[in-house]
């Protein structure tokens, strides 16, 4: 079932803008923490988001020590401890170290990688890229080129269904029918068992190409290279590296995020505008079993192997009565906020109390939104939604970027500004 705030979008233009960064990149980590209003920022890397019941544990523990108490999901299936005290990011560190949560002090902020949640759970796709996650992660801290990747450079494991295709990712790996796998950029096939290495070379040749083009640039599409071109230089690499490959268009099937529910063999629910408190926390760990999986849509999948299966329903109706959202029809599945304040000095106001409370006027009829403190638009989605950013004056600016059209308003009367804008 297709969600709003996981609407996939077209393919990118072969014809890239390129960009030009004047600044070094401040991505923070788990050892380099973000000075927030709130408190200090830690941004701990979860390939495929996937967390052991132990470490899921450890890290509940570490927010509630050391931060706010709440695990903050973020649009890459990773997680943010917020208003952290001065002076524990080495405790930090040090606690999420002891549970595996930091296998590289080089490469912690380059281990961005999302995969299909429900792969190997509910039967769709074509290939469990599970056995994927964890050989890309160790080749990408094995590689010293990596070391240089920006924390905003994204790899994708797509398991066939297609949930991948809309994140945008720098480098994707996806499933094919028969074996192998495609891999972008270089629009080519190769064996299942280079997948994971192809991936990381791709990011290489990115590297490289920057490097020669003097470009200081974070992420493939502000190369501004044609893709064509991108693809000859990944392809190129491939064959130095005896990494066999055939070129292959991408695959055209796309899909959306996994619905709140019981899906397959596990449960499925949504985290409204991705903040998860400490009950709730407890909650979720409380039913894992093996692990949980955190989705790029601010989502948590719990599977559910063997017998654990049988108590699905009841334990369902607990994440529900927690406050976690397992209704597929639920409005907040439209809806993402960026933190605003007063966690942010840039905001301009509360924007996620402004959101709740525009939801209960809106309800499960409106658009897909996503608000936003001020022009930064920190975290916002691909695909279909409207904007609604904070303005320094007061208000909201409301703007669809599809059609053009845009208004201004405040929060008690976006339902009206909503009709008029859509009409």
């Amino acid at each position: 079932m297709l969600t709003a705030m996981s609407t996939a979008v077209p393919p990118p233009s072969s014809q890239a803008t390129p960009v030009a960064r004047d600044r070094g990149d401040a991505c923070p980590g788990t050892l380099r923490l973000h000075a927030a209003d709130d408190g200090a920022l830690a941004r701990v890397r979860l390939p495929g988001g996937v967390l052991s019941a132990a470490q899921a544990r450890a890290l509940g523990d570490a927010a509630r020590r050391l931060g706010d108490g709440d695990v903050h999901l973020t649009s890459r299936g990773n997680v943010q401890v917020r208003g952290l005290r001065d002076g524990c990011g080495a405790e930090l560190a040090e606690a999420l170290g002891a549970a595996g949560l930091l296998p590289s002090r080089t490469h912690e902020r380059v281990r961005n990688i999302a995969a299909s949640p429900l792969s190997g759970l509910d039967g769709g796709g074509v290939r469990d890229v599970r056995p994927w996650v964890p050989a890309l992660d160790a080749a990408l801290c094995a590689s010293e080129a990596a070391r240089d990747l920006s924390g905003r450079f994204l790899f994708a494991l797509d398991d066939g269904r297609g949930d991948m295709a809309g994140l945008g990712a720098d480098v994707t790996v996806r499933a094919l029918a028969g074996g192998g796998a495609w891999l972008g950029p270089g629009s080519v096939r190769v064996a299942a068992a280079d997948a994971p290495r192809a991936a990381v070379l791709a990011a290489e040749t990115f590297l490289a190409a920057a490097l020669a083009r003097g470009a200081k640039v974070w992420r493939v599409a502000e190369l501004g290279l044609p893709a064509e071109e991108m693809a000859h230089l990944v392809r190129d690499r491939l064959t130095a590296e005896g990494i066999g490959h055939q070129e292959r268009p991408e695959p055209p099937v796309r899909a959306a995020g996994p619905a709140p529910g019981i899906v397959g063999e596990a449960l499925s629910v949504h985290v409204p505008l991705g903040r998860i408190s400490a009950g709730q926390w407890a909650e979720l760990t409380a039913t894992v079993v093996t692990e949980l999986r955190l989705t790029p849509w601010r989502g948590v999948v719990v599977p559910l192997p063997g017998g654990a299966a049988a108590g699905a329903a009841e334990a369902l109706a607990r994440l529900g009565a927690a406050g976690l959202v397992t209704d597929p029809a639920s409005p907040w599945l439209r809806v993402g906020a960026c933190i605003g304040r007063p966690g942010c000095a840039r905001a301009h106001t509360d924007v996620r109390a402004d959101a709740a409370r525009a939801l209960v006027a809106i309800g499960s009829a409106g658009p897909p939104l996503y608000w936003s403190g001020c022009d930064r638009r920190c975290g916002h989605p691909r695909g279909s939604h409207l904007d609604v950013v904070a303005e320094p004056a007061g208000g909201y600016r409301l703007s669809d970027p599809a059609s053009g059209r845009e208004t201004h308003t405040d929060p008690t009367r976006i339902p009206a500004a909503l009709a008029a804008i859509t009409s």
